[in-house]
């Protein structure tokens, strides 16, 4: 959960992308422009976005607008943090829980 969370963050364009999508809802052809890259690789970092849960999409008519899905971000974020609160004792146990 968390490698897929960090790993969509750790690509420059994507956190551009973040970046502008948590300003305002933008259509991909905005992006394209803003981002001066084309359609297919535009749609290629919104896709590993959604997978990740930090972008929610809809469409109106052949367009496709994207936002940051706040609440996702919030709670993968706050979850992240509890875990990083684990004494290294209750990881060994959860380990163990999760092979065993």
């Amino acid at each position: 959960m968390y490698e897929n969370f960090f790993k969509a963050l750790g690509e420059p364009t994507r956190l551009r992308i973040i970046r502008l999508l948590a300003q305002k809802e933008l259509c991909v052809c905005e992006l394209e422009e803003i981002l001066n890259i084309s359609q297919p690789r535009v749609s290629q970092h919104l896709k590993v976005l959604k997978q990740a849960r930090l972008v929610k999409e809809r469409r109106k008519g052949t367009k496709r607008y994207c936002r940051l899905d706040r609440d996702s971000c919030q709670k993968t974020l706050l979850s992240f943090m509890n875990y990083m609160g684990f004494s290294l004792e209750e990881e060994k146990r959860f380990c163990s829980a999760k092979s065993g």
